[in-house]
């Protein structure tokens, strides 16, 4: 590069004014390389030459254009091919497949005829002979004499897409203020050893460009999930919630379902929905008490229930699983409180932690994704209270369409689905599931008569993808996460 700038400026000093296409053939070299050689020029210094951006418009052939440079236009061959006795159309039309183009021009032309004094239609000869104007026009553009062509001429083999037009942009170079025909190195730094010399009067410093941007300081960025998370979080501190511990992803079959009043033959304790443990396969700490009661809940029934009415196998409940909900840390919580000393007093607890499930991948479900648990135990409470609690909390967080619809779960009666509208799919999609839980749950775990326990769980996930726009889960999390979301994400929404 340094040798090809230095025969840049030995041609300006040599020849003056010169433009950067017109080194292209003097060089021998490629006009981008040229280019290249005066952006350097100018990076070791602007006062050296003065560039002025040009523009040139040529003319270039298409694909059809040179086919007719080398075989003539289209209405040249429909009319060399018309015989002296004439020739139907149908038969002219079968010549070329530019005979439709070349029969409407040279009929413009008025170099053929069609003659129906016979009947069917003939096309003949007008003129003895014809000048190929196209072909003409055409050689001369090749030949670089483009000039000796009318624009209105060019323009309308433009349009007939046998001509395109070119524009290349370049430079015009000329002498600057400190012109010279060889490159001095600028400094960029002033260093204590120039100061103490004194030579720092006599060299030549790099200019700086204070409109450059800096380099962007490196920082950690919280995931949108994450910083849903902690919206959720602080929206239950306000709300008077504590958080409860769920630092436990590997649980019972007990907990898991078993305290929750499932059924050991439920659909939702099977390998289809569940992922079960190999290592420990089984879990043996369970509160004596609690087991003989449960057992006896689930078989005959307690306070007025009469149960499932099925024998109840310790080894089910004996088996460990990845949680599928968080719901089994209220179940814990609920008996600690019931056995506390002093006796029950009301609660509400919250926790948001991750669950799994062996779903089926989709826009909406992973198998492995965070559930917001919630759960209120007092004297009095209803469905009424929960349905207001929900109102509240997504009012906080800024989503107001919501609508609940009745459902079934083992451990709750009444329950309810919770819906959200998701404006990017236009359509309502579940974020969660809650109810009242039911007796059979409560007594075993040692919850007073009249106390009432409302309860939901919840998913992190969806809610997010309603506030930042996503339509499909496995944008927000998973291997197919584009991380340039994450890292210009906004701190905060300012949308509440």
């Amino acid at each position: 590069m340094s040798e090809l700038t230095e025969r840049i400026l030995l041609y300006i000093e040599q020849h003056g004014d010169v433009d950067t296409l017109d080194l292209v053939p003097i060089f021998g070299e490629d006009h981008q390389k040229i280019i290249g050689g005066v952006k350097s020029i100018e990076s070791t210094s602007a006062e050296l030459i003065n560039t002025t951006p040009a523009t040139r418009k040529t003319w270039e052939l298409t694909e059809e254009g040179r086919q007719i440079l080398a075989n003539g236009s289209h209405e040249a061959t429909v009319f060399n091919a018309v015989p002296e006795a004439g020739i139907s159309q149908a038969d002219l039309m079968k010549i070329s497949p530019n005979a439709k183009v070349g029969f409407s021009k040279a009929m413009s032309n008025g170099w053929i005829l069609m003659d129906k004094s016979g009947g069917a239609p003939v096309i003949k000869r007008k003129v003895a002979d014809i000048v190929d104007t196209v072909k003409t026009h055409l050689e001369a553009i090749a030949s670089g004499k483009s000039d000796v062509v009318p624009d209105n001429v060019k323009n309308e083999y433009k349009k007939r897409k046998i001509l395109v037009e070119s524009v290349t942009k370049s430079f015009v170079l000329s002498k600057g203020p400190e012109f010279s025909t060889s490159l001095k190195k600028l400094e960029t730094d002033l260093t204590v050893e120039m100061l103490a010399s004194g030579i720092w009067k006599d060299l030549k410093f790099k200019p700086y460009n204070f409109d450059a941007l800096g380099v962007p300081p490196e920082r950690g960025q919280l995931h949108p999930l994450m910083k849903v998370r902690s919206e959720f979080r602080q929206i239950f501190l306000e709300m008077g919630f504590s958080e409860m511990p769920t630092n436990n992803f590997v649980e019972s079959c007990f907990w898991n379902f078993d305290a929750l009043f499932v059924p050991q033959q439920h659909p939702a304790r099977d390998q289809q929905d569940t992922f079960f443990v190999s290592h420990p396969q089984l879990s043996n700490k369970f509160p004596v008490a609690l087991l003989d009661a449960v057992k006896k809940s689930h078989e005959s029934g307690t306070d007025g229930s009469i149960g499932y009415r099925y024998d109840w196998k310790l080894e089910e409940a004996q088996k460990n699983v990845l949680r599928t909900h968080t719901t089994g840390d209220s179940a814990r919580m609920l008996y600690k409180i019931a056995h506390q000393a002093g006796g029950f007093k009301p609660i509400k607890y919250f926790s948001i932690d991750k669950v799994f499930r062996n779903e089926t991948l989709d826009a909406t479900h992973l198998a492995e994704f965070h559930q917001v648990e919630g759960v209120v135990a007092d004297y009095g409470i209803t469905l009424g209270d929960l349905i207001g609690t929900f109102n509240a909390f997504f009012n906080k967080l800024g989503i107001t369409e919501l609508e609940y619809k009745p459902t079934f779960n083992p451990y709750t009666e009444p329950s309810m689905e919770i819906f959200c509208f998701h404006p990017g799919l236009q359509r309502w999609i579940e974020v969660g599931n809650s109810g009242v839980f039911r007796p059979e749950m409560l007594r075993p775990l040692g919850v007073p008569e009249g106390v009432n326990v409302i309860a939901w769980g919840l998913s992190l996930e969806r809610p997010t993808m309603i506030k930042y726009g996503l339509n499909n889960i496995r944008d927000l999390i998973g291997p197919k996460v584009d991380l340039k979301m994450v890292q210009e994400g906004p701190l905060c929404r300012m949308n509440r």
